[in-house]
């Protein structure tokens, strides 16, 4: 016989366990499947932080100088000497530049894609081709990186499982968001929590997952008692169980609103001056900062996508020079360094994946703007930890930078190698809501020669 505090309870009552202020998304974003398709590879990392050049990357001003190549081709950075002997990087990496031995290097990147945004951002994050010229972000997109990974490998502890900073990149000022960062055909309870604020303003916070003022200790106290009876098997009286809606994982969203892990992890002003300094005292600087201490209370996967829109920061059809000069690349250097020295320094680098990554490089042949446009046909990448070898730099392109001259690679063998390290087989099945099975990447195989 129902007692009289199951009597009351009604639908509005699940759907406020439910959401308990935060808005419906977090215990679905929560809700990891567990059962998941094991692969059984050995993991050989448990964390992963894309770092997502929005808008293309200049190769030659960066990872593959060619000071030989003529004016219109070499740019105005000269090439300084990296930690591995006899490779050399762009001048305005100086920081960067020491920690190359820990780092494998790729310079013979390219992809059939064409050089529109949208579609090479999707084939650099999925290693599927939409086949298009444009467009935003889609419901039967394949999935990011970070659903898969939350999806096959959920987190041990109470903490949001996948995390996207700072923005949600637009497909041009105004335009839909980019495919690629999203959920896809697993549903919008994979998609990451987006973080679409400023991690370097002074009033940063995250309202989402903080407990309301009028939600107390005891409230959720009575909450949690409620999902014991809901998962009873309690009926609504017309035949429809709520124990199903109500899983195991909504108790972690409530626990996820009381752990001093998790909410410590957003907690950027305990972080010293120094610390926050050598990120950069910028929204990309603090944003990988953020991104570390993610990591550190158990997060798998956190993105960052280096820019509001597609053609705002590294999309430097005018200007390359300067714009790298004074923002992009000193910004960067500082990030990135101080990332991987942090993560080594805390012993973390070797079970880390930080993938650094775009779109696509930037031509060889500057423009009349002072420019460099898009250039699907070759470009490079960055990889430090998780399984990469270090001190590899691998593939090389031809004398301006124009087209892989050996080894060349395509964004499916990045991603499949990603997976391969987190210890997902990049040719298993997912299955989308309707339980239809998709190959994982469909084009590209793990490069065991950039592995250790």
């Amino acid at each position: 016989m129902a007692t009289q505090h199951q009597k009351r309870v009604t639908r509005r009552d699940v759907l406020k366990v439910g959401t308990l202020g935060m808005g419906l998304s977090l215990p679905g974003l929560l809700a990891a499947e567990t059962a998941g398709r094991r692969s059984g590879l050995k993991p050989r990392a448990d964390h992963c932080i894309v770092i997502f050049l929005n808008g293309g990357p200049p190769h030659h001003d960066m990872w593959d100088m060619k000071p030989e190549a003529s004016d219109g081709i070499r740019g105005e950075f000269k090439p300084i000497a990296s930690s591995i002997p006899g490779y050399q990087v762009g001048e305005l990496l100086p920081r960067l530049a020491q920690h190359m031995h820990r780092s494998t290097v790729v310079r013979s990147m390219h992809h059939s894609v064409n050089n529109a945004h949208a579609a090479a951002v999707y084939a650099s994050l999925t290693g599927h081709d939409r086949g298009e010229l444009g467009g935003g972000a889609k419901p039967d997109d394949n999935p990011t990186p970070g659903a898969v990974i939350s999806m096959q490998r959920p987190p041990d502890r109470s903490i949001v499982p996948q995390v996207h900073l700072p923005y949600k990149t637009q497909e041009g000022r105004g335009g839909p968001p980019q495919p690629g960062f999203f959920g896809g055909f697993l549903g919008q309870s994979k998609d990451p929590l987006f973080v679409l604020r400023d991690p370097n303003a002074d009033n940063f916070k995250i309202p989402e997952l903080t407990r309301q003022d009028d939600v107390t200790s005891s409230r959720l106290t009575a909450r949690r008692e409620l999902f014991g009876v809901l998962n009873s098997g309690l009926n609504e009286g017309n035949g429809v169980s709520y124990a199903g809606e109500m899983s195991g994982f909504q108790q972690r969203a409530l626990d996820l609103l009381t752990s001093e892990a998790t909410q410590n992890a957003f907690r950027l002003d305990q972080e010293s001056a120094k610390v926050r300094d050598s990120y950069g005292r910028n929204i990309y600087g603090q944003s990988t900062l953020l991104a570390r201490r993610l990591i550190e209370a158990g997060t798998r996967t956190v993105t960052i996508s280096w820019a509001p829109d597609a053609n705002a920061t590294w999309d430097t059809h005018t200007g390359n020079f300067s714009k790298l000069r004074s923002t992009l690349l000193p910004q960067f250097d500082a990030a990135s360094s101080s990332l991987i020295q942090d993560l080594a320094e805390r012993g973390m680098i070797d079970r880390t994946l930080i993938a650094i990554l775009g779109d696509f490089g930037r031509t060889p042949k500057i423009n009349a703007k002072a420019g460099r446009d898009h250039w699907n046909f070759c470009y490079s990448l960055m990889m430090v930890g998780g399984g990469f070898h270090q001190g590899l730099i691998y593939g090389t392109s031809d004398n301006i930078g124009a087209y892989p001259d050996s080894n060349p690679l395509i964004p499916g063998d990045i991603i499949s190698t990603l997976y391969h390290c987190m210890g997902i087989r990049h040719d298993s099945e997912i299955y989308d809501k309707l339980e239809r099975p998709h190959r994982l990447v469909p084009t590209g195989d793990v490069v065991n020669e950039l592995l250790v």
